[in-house]
């Protein structure tokens, strides 16, 4: 699978957008960080194998945000989770 933060791939050539995909982190305190150090690999391996489930070669635009805050009311306590998101595409064979 092919990773692109821009809208190209180096070497490649986008063929048709298949589409939009996201992958979340768990949620965590709003105020921190999610627990999992690595969970930026892993919000990234979760959104590759969203890709692969519809035959996509590559995924560009990849970009991570915040997916915003919810309160839950029994605790009082804030929780966010970090969204990766990208555009799934095929690639040209003769690329």
């Amino acid at each position: 699978m092919r990773i692109s933060s821009t809208g190209a791939i180096e070497g490649g050539r986008v063929l048709r957008t298949i589409g939009r995909i996201e992958a979340a982190s768990t949620w965590h305190p709003a105020r921190g960080s999610p627990r999992q150090e690595n969970w930026r690999e892993l919000v990234l391996r979760e959104l590759i194998r969203k890709a692969e489930d519809i035959d996509a070669d590559a995924i560009i635009r990849v970009d991570y945000q915040n997916d915003g805050v919810i309160r839950i009311d029994e605790t009082g306590v804030n929780l966010k989770r970090l969204v990766a998101t990208g555009i799934a595409v095929k690639l040209s064979r003769a690329a």
